[in-house]
């Protein structure tokens, strides 16, 4: 019993505690705010534990795993993802509460959304793509920048005839993030931008459907649209944050959250329940768990071994930092719905899941870093003694 202790602790000592701690925490927080909402009717909480149960135990796998021996494999999953996807197309289904085919339905009434365990598996075959073109010194070529283009174009367009265009924002910025860093230049990213802009009237009215549109036009038409249709969810969320105040009415005290005024409350909206029940200091501790969490992932990006360990953090921050703004964003009207959750606190097995998994190649690169430190102390210290 005493040597299983001894190696936990060994385990632990190697990893990013902080980082588990924080991770856990939210989920913590999340189960009591998802408790509330059970109120309303529904079961989250045993769902949301058991993946992160699930999640933790993936994660601590991985964390074992050198990095750099995961990614000598970016095809496997590459050919896992486009199956994932392929899967989604002929047997994929839509979930109550959403607008988009991007389910797959499992054993024991069970869903799973392959574009969540994708968003990770991209992380690992975009870093790759970065490091190979690094080690190269041809990324700021033209054609390394099409090549990187078309990388993050695959799973865009795909997700898209999928009707999940939230999930496809979110993988074009995480692939720009990880682009920033891996250092393409500036140029790219305004001719990006001049690209876009003169897009923009097809992609206004070619590519957007009219609940797009309509959702867009919401956060504009405050008397009409917002309070009846395609803005209620939002207005209702705002009221419900509004009501909070500074310390909220108490955690299942919630009105609003008892009786389900918010749509989707458990999911996207999650932040609306901490923003009733334990007011602006509740949504302020989400935010920040979450910035730290941001940070810790960014620092061991950092103080990675090598580049395509800093890649891999830095599109874990990336997916992090993009869920976390667009969520908050929608919930305080900000921005239009696109059904994006937020990290480690919205109801969601699939997700929560993921997203442990990702904190475990963010705790390889930590634990991997550290061994070869380790392994470069002795290596000098051999030499003083030959010398």
């Amino acid at each position: 019993m005493r040597k299983v202790l001894s190696r936990i602790g060994d385990y632990f000592a190697g990893t990013d505690k902080l980082l588990w701690i924080l991770v856990v925490s939210a989920t913590v927080y999340s189960s009591l705010l998802l408790s509330s909402v059970e109120r309303a009717g529904g079961s989250f909480v045993r769902t949301q534990l058991m993946a992160a149960a699930i999640g933790l135990v993936l994660a601590a796998i991985i964390s074992v795993i050198d990095y750099e021996y995961i990614s000598r494999y970016w095809y496997i999953l590459v050919i896992v993802s486009i199956l994932l996807f392929g899967a989604v197309f002929l047997f994929g289904m839509t979930v109550a509460g959403t607008d988009d085919t991007a389910w797959i339905r499992l054993p024991g009434g069970l869903t799973f959304q392959p574009s969540e365990l994708v968003k990770i598996f991209f992380i690992v075959t975009f870093a790759t793509h970065l490091y190979y073109l690094k080690k190269k010194n041809i990324l700021t070529n033209f054609l390394s920048i099409v090549t990187l283009l078309g990388h993050v174009a695959v799973p865009c367009v795909i997700i898209h005839f999928q009707g999940d265009d939230g999930s496809a924002l979110v993988f074009l910025l995480i692939a720009f993030i990880m682009m920033f860093s891996a250092g393409v230049q500036w140029r790219y990213f305004i001719a990006l931008g001049c690209m876009l802009a003169i897009g923009l009237p097809i992609l206004w009215n070619v590519v957007m459907n009219d609940e797009h549109r309509n959702r867009i036009l919401a956060l504009m038409d405050i008397d009409g649209n917002a309070l009846t249709d395609y803005g209620y969810q939002q207005y209702q969320s705002k009221v419900s944050i509004a009501s909070g105040k500074l310390t909220g009415s108490g955690l299942w005290q919630g009105y609003r959250t008892g009786v389900g005024y918010v749509p989707e409350q458990e999911n996207d909206f999650i932040f609306s329940v901490a923003g009733e029940e334990l007011g602006f200091l509740g949504c302020v501790l989400i935010i920040l768990i979450l910035t730290v969490i941001i940070v810790r992932v960014f620092i061991n990006g950092v103080k990675a071994r090598d580049e395509l360990g800093s890649f891999i953090c830095y599109g874990m921050m990336g997916l992090l930092i993009a869920q976390t703004v667009i969520n908050v964003g929608m919930v305080l009207g900000l921005l239009p719905v696109v059904g994006i959750t937020l990290p480690f606190f919205s109801a969601g097995g699939t997700s929560t899941m993921c997203l442990y998994i990702g904190i475990g190649l963010v705790q390889s690169v930590r634990m991997h870093n550290k061994n070869v430190e380790s392994v470069k102390v002795s290596y000098t210290r051999d030499e003083r003694i030959k010398i």
